[in-house]
């Protein structure tokens, strides 16, 4: 189901002139799923199912992320895009 939801994201997001990186596997556990790069900015997107949670790590990333001062949002629909974007 985040797969379909991700796509979901993605396509939205490519529609609005954004690249749009799928985070498969990376050296660092708890990254977010998606990366997305437009016009010098960096937005960081965790995909999850209405029942899905953020795991305590994937917590920390984020924050660890913000304090770097990256964007980081939690997007349990394809629909909260408008909401950050």
């Amino acid at each position: 189901m985040e797969s379909k939801i991700q796509r979901k994201i993605i396509l939205q997001l490519e529609k609005r002139n954004w690249l749009v990186v799928k985070l498969i596997k990376t050296t660092m556990n708890g990254i977010p799923d998606l990366m997305a790069l437009k016009d010098g900015r960096t937005v960081f997107i965790e995909v999850k199912t209405e029942t899905g949670k953020v795991s305590e790590l994937q917590k920390h990333r984020h924050e660890k992320l913000k304090s770097q001062g990256f964007a980081v949002h939690v997007c349990t629909c394809f629909e909260e895009i408008s909401l950050f974007f």
